[in-house]
């Protein structure tokens, strides 16, 4: 076994495993549903999130969201526009359209459409948070939950080095959830990144890992992390010990059709050390590194939701009889 060297702020004193069973069986897949289950059961608002706001600029963007096919712009106040995708007069993607000021204007016909309905056309409600846009499809607006006036986040520090990457797959969001209420796996399924990983609590609403990131070879980094759900469609990890303490890894499921979601995952990192200050100004460098290595994740993890996926559609239907009726 090759030897592990860790630098940095180490996690505050030494702690025992949660279990000392091996990781196949600690990671019980009924706990995992379990846990799954009561995520899914948590209120959202109504409110998914997009895209990276850096990505939503003046020029429209078409976006699917729960069903639904939607354009994004920003006005010229710098605030979100989201509606309708098809305009209401004949159909055409208003994602091809020009900006008016604030207002599209549809390429087919010239038909303006702005801050005020048009038939069944009508903007939505939207929310930039800094990092993130999201868009709300809540009863209210086709969507099928109880509206609230914001995302529902967890909290973030108050200065950071953010990178965010977006990935579709071919799975339900449920699926990606499931993917990080399983922290068993990262050692084992990524061990380029993960030196060493145990779980030292799990609780209902939230895990306690101690993890060490493999930063070059044998050196890494070993911190203390919580994951837990704010929403039914995000998990948040948080570095609770260790270097980076209050830096935080948002991961949110959007789904954009009948077995497709998009993955958004938002890496907001933290230092108290006097030094953060020049990472801070050399953010546009520092971005890329972040995204590259975030997305390396995520192309191992979406394929692991997409495996699950497909081993839930292919798994047998169990009937059982009640009154002599199958069920």
């Amino acid at each position: 076994m090759t030897r592990l060297f860790t630098f940095g702020n180490p996690p505050a004193a030494p702690a025992e495993a949660h279990s000392e069973a091996p990781d196949w069986v600690q990671a019980n897949p009924g706990r995992i549903d379990r846990a799954l289950q009561r995520a899914l059961a948590l209120p959202g608002g109504g409110w998914f999130a997009v895209d990276a706001r850096e990505r939503i600029g003046r020029t429209p963007r078409a976006y699917a969201v729960d069903g639904h096919e939607l354009v994004l712009w920003r006005a010229g106040d710098g605030s979100v526009r989201a509606a309708p995708e098809a305009c209401p007069h004949m159909g055409a993607s208003l994602a091809c359209a020009r900006v008016r000021g604030d207002n599209l204007v549809c390429p087919w016909h010239g038909l303006e459409l702005g801050d005020e309905p048009h038939g069944r056309w009508r903007p939505l409600p939207t929310h930039d948070d800094g990092v993130l846009v999201w868009v709300q499809m809540s009863e209210e607006t086709g969507g099928s939950e109880a509206a609230s006036p914001a995302p529902i986040l967890a909290p973030r520090p108050d200065r950071f080095l953010a990178g965010v990457v977006r990935m579709e797959a071919e799975c339900d969001p449920s699926d990606i959830l499931a993917n990080r209420l399983d922290p068993w796996h990262g050692a084992h399924y990524h061990p380029h990144s993960f030196a060493r990983l145990k779980v030292l609590a799990d609780e209902p609403d939230h895990l306690l890992v101690r993890v060490a990131y493999r930063v070059l070879g044998p050196l890494a980094v070993e911190v203390d992390a919580t994951f837990h759900c704010p929403d039914p469609r995000t998990i948040v990890m948080t570095i609770v010990g260790g270097e980076g303490v209050g830096s935080v890894v948002e991961t949110h499921a959007t789904p954009l059709g009948p077995g497709r979601c998009a993955v958004l995952e938002a890496t907001l990192a933290t230092s108290d050390r006097p030094g953060f200050k020049l990472a801070l100004g050399a953010g546009r460098l520092l971005r890329p590194l972040i995204e590259r290595r975030a997305a390396r994740l995520w192309v191992e993890d979406v394929a692991y939701a997409e495996r699950r996926f497909r081993q839930r559609a292919r798994a047998p239907v169990r009937l059982r009889t009640i009154r002599g009726e199958a069920e």
